[in-house]
Formats: C-alpha cells, structure tokens, sequence
C-alpha cells in the first residue's frame, strides 16, 4: 500500500476520517438456534432496509458490506441525503425513501420528523421479496413483512436515547422540566412503545456485539446471533518504532470521557498525550489540558494514520456498543489502554493487545497507564494487528453470508412443503390447520 512518508509529524490542519466496523463469529451463547448447513436454495429476492441516509458513518459502513454480500438487493431508507462524494459505498443503487423525503427542511433537520418515522417505516411495500434484510439503530426493524417472508434485523442498538440513556438525553438536552421536556418525554415514551412492539416483527436478531446482544435481551426478551461490524483493517499498517505519545481519538461529546482522559494525563506530565477529534467539548477540554496534552481538532486520514500507527498505546474511555477506534488502533499494532465495559471487553485482550481499567476515574486510569507499562515489552505488535483481523469487512461479509443463507433454508424447511408431484422440488407455504366452526 501506498503511504505518505513522514519524516515529521504531519500537519494538523484538515478533516478527519474515522473507519467503521468489523465482524467475529456468532458466540454460542448468542446462537437461537442451531441452523442447517447451507444448501443450494437461496434468497432469490432481497431488501435492505436502512434507517437514514443523512451521511456515510458507521451504520453505512455495515450498510456497504451487506450491499457488496448481496449485490442484486433493492436498497429502502427514511432519507436520503448521501452527498455525491460519499455515494461510492452505494454501488450506484437507487434508494427508495419514504415521505419524509418530501418535507421541508428534511435535508438538515429530519431528526424533528422522528415521531412520524414509525408511520413511514411501515409505509414501504416489500411484497417482493422473499428475505428482508434491516439495518436498524431507530425504526427500520419495524417493516411490514408477511408470514412467508423471513426478516433479519441486524441491530446496532436498541433506541439508546429512549431506553438506558433516555435520562441522560434529557439531561443533556435541558428538557427535565418545563413544556419542552413534557413533551420530548411523551415522544420517547411512545417510541419505546414502537420499539418494543415491533421487536415481535423480526424472525431473526443480530447483534453487532454480546454487548448489544445483552440489551436486545434485555429490551425485546429475544436472543440474538452476534456478528462484529467491519473494521477497514487494511487501511493500516503495523508500525514495530513507536514514539513516545498516547492518543486518544473520538468525537468531544459528554459521553466520550475524553475529558477524563485529558485530565489524568495532565495530572502525569511526563507522559505525552495527543487528543484527535471535535465537538462541543472542545473548548473546556482545551481549558482543561495541561501542557503535555495537545489537541489537534479533526484531522485528514494520512494524519490519522499516522498518529494511530505510531502512539505509544491508544486510550479510550467511553463505555461503547462495539468500538470502532481501538479495533483501528490493533490493527497498527498500537496497543489499547481502555475503559473494561462495553463493546472493547471483546475487542481488546487484556495483557496480550491492552488492558482495562474498571472504573471511569482518573486515579484508575492513571494505575492502568502504569500497568501498561510494565505489560508493554511483552506485547507483540503482530499479535495485537492479528487480532484486529478478526473483524475485517471480508470476515464480516463471510459471517454475514453464512447467517443468511442457513437461516433461510430453515425457514424454508419450516414453513414450506414440496408441492404434491413435483420433481422439480417445488415448495409451497405450509398452511397450519384451522379449526372447522361447524362441527
């Protein structure tokens, strides 16, 4: 692969792109059922059903590799706003949208259509098909399917503000109290109850992590099969010569803790710390960092690169569904220094490609900085890339394929009987038996 030589650190000046996803086989624990090998009778007909389109993130990206598992699938979102730049992940699909396309301010302000995002989510006519496939972190698990339809719900996240983040939504939002938050609670309330039903419209979950897999349990009382979201791993290379700075990379949001990973830091000023990324907590970050920490704001892709391959260790503070940077980070061969909840219990190994420190406080994280350090000679950086393959986009499509294809054959074997004489081996929906009200 071609790379940008630096003989310096490069320019801090530019936008940042963040890679997205990876997969991993399904857990036992996770499986619903044990599922047939895959035969030769496969979905002839398949949707893919997104929840927005607004810009190429992380969803998207999972969004990317189902499109390139089933190439002659029909593609259905809420919005679509992908700018012309960002389109190549599409494939040169069209996407059918829903009304609320059409209404005004769509285009920047759709998150205020939410309440009408249930009505138009069932409006969407999948008859066609004989295997629907939604993508969901909203509403997109709640399409219309008939019972000779099979429908696969790979899960980001149940609706995090409106279930285990929904005081803190509030919260942040100011809406504790006063008409506005009356309101924003009625809203809430009633998408926990679309959320909660339309759990029962699905055949098949997937989870993008046990974690996930855990919350589904806990919102919709169903199992889920667990495959990772795909990690763009060959972006990177393994750097063996690491410098002598951390880093720590992520959006300046609340939740994101880096305001805890700045602080403990500056509390040991022998220590470098480079902070990557933007957002509302970016000035009192800044006012808050001592003079070993700098921030650099967003930053282009090969400075991205750059930081990730050559940091001494990543630092990542947030309690996640899945994780995406610290996986980036692995695959540089950079070890991760991590918050032990979340999505980066399954991504990191402790002791072999990071460790973990069990509380959000900066005297934990200072100690675990510490036990890094004297982890550090022990671990291998192709050991720690080694294990940030395990959530490629080609693992994620095989994975992918596999469910897909064994989970219809069962349904199929379930629900459909070989038509009388024929030898072609036709099938026929399975028609249970009715009661006869006359006798």
């Amino acid at each position: 692969m071609t790379r940008t030589s630096f003989a310096n650190r490069p320019s801090t000046n530019g936008a940042s792109s963040i890679s997205s996803v990876s997969d991993d086989p399904p857990s036992p624990q996770s499986v619903r059922r044990s599922a047939p090998p895959p035969t030769s009778l496969l979905p002839q007909r398949t949707a893919l059903v997104h929840d927005w389109l607004p810009v190429y993130a992380g969803a998207e990206r999972v969004l990317e590799q189902m499109i390139d598992t089933f190439p002659e699938s029909d593609l259905f979102s809420l919005i679509d706003f992908i700018p012309d730049d960002q389109r190549d992940f599409l494939r040169g699909k069209s996407v059918q949208t829903s009304f609320i396309q059409r209404l005004p301010f769509a285009r920047t302000k759709y998150r205020y259509y939410l309440p009408l995002a249930p009505v138009a989510i069932e409006q969407f006519d999948l008859s066609d098909y004989d295997v629907v496939v939604s993508s969901s972190y909203a509403v997109a698990k709640g399409i219309l399917t008939r019972a000779d339809q099979l429908h696969i719900s790979y899960v980001h996240s149940p609706i995090r503000y409106a279930w285990d983040l929904h005081h803190d939504y509030l919260e942040q939002g100011r809406l504790q109290r006063g008409p506005r938050g009356v309101i924003a609670r009625l809203i809430l309330h009633y998408m926990r109850l679309f959320d909660a039903t339309s759990a029962n419209r699905v055949d098949v979950f997937v989870a993008n992590s046990r974690n996930v897999a855990r919350r589904i349990q806990k919102t919709y009382r169903r199992p889920a099969h667990v495959i990772y979201p795909p990690v763009d791993v060959d972006r990177f290379e393994v750097c063996r010569k690491k410098e002598d700075f951390y880093v720590t990379m992520s959006r300046l949001v609340p939740y994101k803790r880096v305001d805890l990973i700045v602080e403990a830091f500056s509390e040991m000023p022998e220590k470098e710390l480079v902070v990557i990324g933007d957002g509302p907590d970016f000035d009192a970050i800044r006012r808050a960092a001592g003079p070993n920490v700098t921030l650099l704001g967003y930053q282009p892709n090969d400075a991205v690169e750059y930081y990730l391959e050559h940091a001494r260790a990543f630092v990542f503070a947030a309690e996640e569904d899945f994780g995406i940077v610290p996986v980036e980070a692995q695959a540089c061969g950079t070890p991760v220094i991590a918050y032990g909840r979340g999505g980066a219990q399954e991504t990191v190994l402790p002791g072999r490609t990071g460790v973990f420190f069990p509380e959000q406080t900066t005297e934990h994280l200072k100690e675990a900085v510490d036990a890094f350090e004297s982890l550090r000679a022990r671990m291998d950086p192709e050991e720690i890339r080694a294990n940030a393959e395990r959530f490629s986009p080609q693992v994620f499509r095989e994975r992918f394929r596999q469910l897909v294809e064994s989970e219809y054959n069962h349904f199929v074997d379930e629900h459909f009987v070989p038509r009388y004489g024929d030898s072609n081996g036709g099938r026929q929906w399975s028609t249970p038996p009715v009661a006869d009200p006359d006798r």
